[in-house]
């Protein structure tokens, strides 16, 4: 099992930038893909980055490539989501999460471990 805690998240104002970062403890967190994902009010949870067990390149939601970078540091036990260029479409609350069974994890049912989210709010 392993826990996730995010931290990091705040106001900020378009254009700005913020690091997320997740923080994890128990048993073997280099054994767990890791995803970033984000939720506003009433709406679905939404795929934001993936990182492999190995770090390497993340993948990313089409909407934040080129503005967001994630990465891990397995030594700490944490991952980090580094975003820029903030847009206020942007806010929600965001999430870390763990998932062994895939691969390539990309749906929040592909993962099994969830933080307690982290509030990004994005003012213009």
């Amino acid at each position: 099992q392993v826990q996730l805690e995010e931290s990091g998240g705040g106001l900020v104002q378009a254009g700005g930038s913020l690091r997320l970062s997740c923080a994890a403890s128990g048993r073997t967190f280099s054994s767990y893909v890791l995803g970033w994902f984000r939720q506003a009010p009433g709406k679905e949870r939404e795929f934001v980055a993936r990182i492999g067990r190995s770090g390497g390149r993340p993948y990313y939601a089409e909407s934040v490539k080129g503005r967001f970078t994630m990465f891990r540091d397995n030594a700490k036990n944490s991952v980090y989501l580094q975003m820029a260029s903030l847009k206020p479409e942007d806010t929600a609350v965001y999430y870390c999460a763990a998932g062994g069974q895939r691969l390539t994890p990309t749906f929040p049912r592909e993962y099994d471990y969830w933080g307690q989210g982290t509030q990004v709010t994005v003012s213009s």
